[in-house]
């Protein structure tokens, strides 16, 4: 039994496998693979970082593969998730179609794509 749900598609992410589309946003997606996430911004680029779920917390590390100044831009103007590389979010809400995070008062919701 250990070993079967140890393989199951998604791994580590659980609820959280997947990708998100920020609700009322057609250009911005959070996805969720083992323990991988993906910031994709189709307008401007991708960053790439791990994440862990503990309880009602979400940390994530991003990671600037060519250390391009545009990767810190997508993580923390054009999504507003900050400190690029040691952000952590509140879980508010996560369902099958829904996942909502929030931080210092801001809320972030997103829809599963």
């Amino acid at each position: 039994m250990l070993l079967l749900s140890s393989c199951q598609e998604g791994g580590e992410a659980g609820d959280l496998f997947g990708q998100w589309r920020l609700a009322g946003h057609d250009t911005q997606y959070i996805s969720f693979s083992g323990s991988i996430t993906l910031l994709r911004s189709t307008d401007e680029t991708e960053v790439f970082g791990n994440f862990q779920h503990v309880g009602d917390s979400l940390f994530i590390q991003c990671y600037s593969i060519e250390a391009l100044p545009l990767d810190t831009v997508v993580v923390e103007q054009t999504f507003g998730f900050s400190p690029f590389n040691n952000i952590r979010l509140r879980i508010e809400n996560i369902n099958s179609d829904r996942l909502v995070l929030s931080k210092d008062g801001r809320i972030w919701s997103f829809d599963k794509y």
